[in-house]
């Protein structure tokens, strides 16, 4: 049995190959990064070492071998046999090879017309609805009947942080990972039965999981991570370690929480417990992620329907007031411009925030210039009046 997976980066060598390698898979890496694909094929191995905040350890992959992304051939011939596939490339990437894709499922069903699932590794919302849609440009008719027959277009929530890899690193496959190592994916989406494949977790319905990732997950990185950078902090580490800006933080992830428990109808606990988990993971210092990083492209953070966008529009419709979500947008809309009224036109034109939550980061944004001592205190202020008296 094997594994392709499109995409030999930090995903896919650090998560999904290894996954589906200790479970007796061959994984097989599409790249375009001739030294990566190289170093796989002359080794047919290679080392990852998992960092937690008390240990660190090494762990083989065996198994692996490369194909050479530019060979577009060589790639049709693996989808066509494969028995499993993945994809970890980044949206505008995805969008590129999702014609390859196409004509390796074109081939796959004259030859065998054996069903293809493939896990989508992307942290792109709505993937599978996207990435269907590209490949439905890229087929005749007869083929996008076939593909909606025979393709199972598989969301995955990817939760464990793998930091990537320095340019000049002196081994090309050698990569750094957190300990966490579920992936849950949509349950629904398998054309046949999901793979038994431990510490896979096919879940239905998969939006929970979905939105608990980008509303949860992504939002808590991003909030610490603006916020870290307001503070001249340059690792995700160091500013979870500053009490206000880990209160910060924890307080926006519990608004999130909060949402996620009345939308899906999940006790609290479970999801505040989750919360509490990603808030050590975010001091996990030999991780060495940068504020920087995660922080990365702040306009499309902020697009609707994103992290933190998204997490306070859901917030705010399901009756729970979020000001430190709010506090967390309005500190990214600091790192695109310094200007409060920019700033006002891109949460209302990017974000598609509402007259309420607009004013609400606009009033937010106006603090960002005190200390973050201050900062909390007003942000609990601006709480507490909306909130009200509590019996």
């Amino acid at each position: 049995m094997n594994l392709l997976m499109y995409g030999a980066g930090s995903i896919g060598r650090g998560f999904i190959g290894p996954l589906f390698a200790q479970a007796g898979y061959e994984a097989v890496f599409v790249d375009v990064d001739r030294r990566i694909i190289g170093a796989l094929n002359s080794r047919r191995a290679y080392r990852y070492t998992v960092v937690t905040r008390e240990k660190f350890y090494d762990v083989e992959v065996f198994g692996v071998r490369g194909v050479d992304g530019t060979d577009e051939a060589a790639v049709i011939d693996e989808i066509a046999s494969c028995d499993i596939m993945a994809t970890s490339l980044g949206a505008s990437a995805l969008q590129k090879v999702a014609p390859v894709i196409a004509r390796g499922f074109s081939q796959r069903m004259q030859k065998s017309g054996q069903p293809l699932n493939l896990l989508i590794c992307e942290n792109l919302k709505d993937s599978a609805h996207t990435l269907r849609g590209w490949l439905e440009r890229a087929l005749p008719e007869d083929g996008r009947a076939l593909l909606k027959e025979k393709c199972g277009l598989v969301e995955a929530a990817i939760g464990r942080m793998v930091p990537a890899a320095p340019e000049n690193a002196g081994d090309p496959l050698h990569i750094t990972v957190e300990e966490y190592g579920f992936l849950p994916v949509d349950k629904d989406a398998f054309v046949c039965n999901p793979p038994d494949i431990p510490m896979l977790v096919p879940y239905s319905p998969f939006s929970f999981y979905e939105e608990r990732k980008l509303y949860l997950h992504n939002m808590g990185h991003a909030v610490c991570a603006y916020l870290g950078m307001l503070c001249g902090f340059e690792t995700i580490a160091e500013a979870i370690a500053n009490s206000a800006v880990r209160l910060l933080t924890q307080s926006a992830m519990t608004e999130s929480a909060a949402m996620l428990s009345v939308k899906y109808k999940i006790p609290f606990p479970q999801i505040f417990d989750h919360a509490e988990d990603l808030l050590m993971r975010f001091g996990n210092a030999a991780l060495g992620d940068t504020c920087e990083r995660v922080g990365r492209d702040p306009m499309r953070k902020i697009a609707a329907g994103d992290r933190l966008a998204g997490a306070l529009c859901q917030c705010a419709a399901h009756g729970i007031r979020p000001v430190y979500i709010a506090l967390g947008y309005a500190a990214a809309l600091r790192d695109l411009t310094g200007d409060a009224v920019r700033a006002g036109e891109i949460a209302r034109d990017t974000g598609k925030l509402g007259e309420g939550q607009a004013k609400l980061a606009a009033e937010l944004f106006m603090l960002l210039d005190s200390p973050m001592p201050g900062i909390l205190e007003q942000a609990e202020r601006i709480k507490k009046k909306l909130r009200g008296d509590i019996v």
